[in-house]
């Protein structure tokens, strides 16, 4: 793997940009002597823009007018379809990867390995940097491995080496680090000399989640945070606008919001004991580890005995097949042998629940949908398409860069054929 350096974000002058407090900046990470091959040089370029919890209903709800006169002239779907569990890690890597969370790995933001006892959490950095959690090859990587270089301004797997390989330009996770910077790093990445240009370059914000959470869907926070987002990728729009290249912007979300009854969140209806099970849980569900694969039965008729409509129980082994996200399909042996799931509004906490959540199967709570927009030369002008699983973007993104995909991916290539020019 060759060598990483680390180069300080303060030396960078920000013309335009003044603050009246001294601003956080997190490091950049960058890979040495990587070049774009000539012949990926005059290949497009793209911008993917993740608004964490961006409702497929937001830009209309909370009044995202630049968002939307920016896809006048692109396209919008009705509707993205997360994944199950339509939760933030899992989701998001199955945009880069094309795969569903049970052949990625990434099947929760809370896992157990239960070979190993190690937790992955999205707190636990250890963890989050771990390679061993990922599976399949990020667009990044995909990109990497043609001599096509890409930038990472955050994405869920973007800080492991997966496949032993970061991309080009990246950066530690942080929500300190100013708004107005992070645009700028952006122009400066596309203002290169056109054999160190990123092609491929991810963005996340996390501010519409965070609200959502906190205060629920519905709520002025919500908005106010939608507001920003907004703001933000209209001003990165121009910004980019400058440079003169011809730029791709796709803006997705991992999930939706719903608002949940947070007044009587729900416990497993057994006792704990750790002496039989461990738990993994993302508060939509429940999964249970069982020591020993002999009580698997009685803990499960013990847990079905407690009749409860909120929730369904079964054995991996009988999950239904569009939750795609049972035992047998479990390539990495990672949702345990018995699992929980709610039925929204319900929500398991040992604590207090949050206001909003997400995490519910998509098909049957309207609300887990998210959003798909996207703008830019290679795409047609003023399409609204159908609702979609988010495994297409994988597949799109590798069509407008010109990159072949050689692994078997979850993703049909279904999504090109309607959104792009020909």
């Amino acid at each position: 793997m060759k060598n990483i350096i680390t180069n300080l974000l303060a030396t960078i002058v920000l013309s335009s940009i003044s603050f009246a407090q001294t601003p956080f900046y997190e490091e950049q990470l960058v890979v040495e002597n990587r070049v774009n091959s000539f012949d990926q040089q005059n290949k497009p370029y793209i911008i993917l823009i993740s608004i964490d919890g961006f409702r497929y209903d937001y830009p209309e709800k909370h009044g995202a007018e630049n968002l939307i006169d920016l896809t006048k002239s692109g396209v919008r779907a009705k509707a993205m379809l997360p994944s199950f569990p339509s939760v933030t890690f899992p989701n998001h890597y199955t945009i880069v990867t094309g795969l569903a969370p049970i052949h990625h790995g990434l099947v929760g933001n809370n896992m157990l390995d239960r070979v190993t006892g190690d937790r992955y959490s999205l707190g636990n950095r250890d963890a989050v940097i771990n390679p061993k959690w990922y599976g399949g090859t990020p667009i990044w990587n995909l990109a990497e491995q043609n001599n096509m270089l890409s930038a990472c301004y955050y994405w869920p797997g973007s800080e492991a080496p997966i496949n032993n390989s970061f991309p080009t330009y990246s950066y530690k996770y942080s929500e300190k680090t100013p708004i107005d910077y992070r645009i700028q790093q952006v122009v400066n990445w596309l203002e290169l000399p056109a054999e160190k240009r990123p092609h491929l370059i991810t963005f996340y914000f996390p501010e519409v989640d965070h609200a959502g959470h906190t205060f629920g869907p519905d709520a002025q926070e919500t908005k106010d945070a939608v507001k920003f987002v907004d703001t933000s990728i209209k001003r990165l729009n121009d910004e980019v606008a400058k440079t003169g290249l011809k730029v791709n912007f796709i803006v997705v979300s991992d999930h939706g919001m719903k608002r949940i009854d947070d007044e009587n969140p729900m416990k497993l209806p057994i006792a704990i004991d750790d002496s039989k099970f461990q738990i993994a849980t993302s508060g939509s569900y429940i999964s249970l580890f069982v020591n020993n694969a002999k009580e698997i039965d009685v803990i499960y008729n013990e847990i079905k005995a407690k009749k409860d409509s909120r929730y369904e129980v079964y054995k991996t082994v009988h999950v239904p097949a569009k939750y795609k996200f049972d035992a047998i399909n479990d390539h990495f042996n990672r949702i345990g042998d018995i699992i929980l799931i709610a039925h929204a509004p319900n929500y398991f906490s040992n604590g207090k629940a949050p206001k909003g959540a997400h995490g519910y199967f998509v098909k049957e709570t309207k609300e887990m949908q998210a959003n798909f927009m996207a703008w830019g030369p290679n795409f047609v002008e003023g399409k609204t398409i159908n609702a979609f699983q988010n495994t297409e973007i994988y597949p799109l993104i590798a069509d407008i860069l010109g990159l072949e995909i050689k692994e078997k991916i979850d993703g049909k290539g279904i999504l090109s054929k309607k959104v792009l020019k020909k």
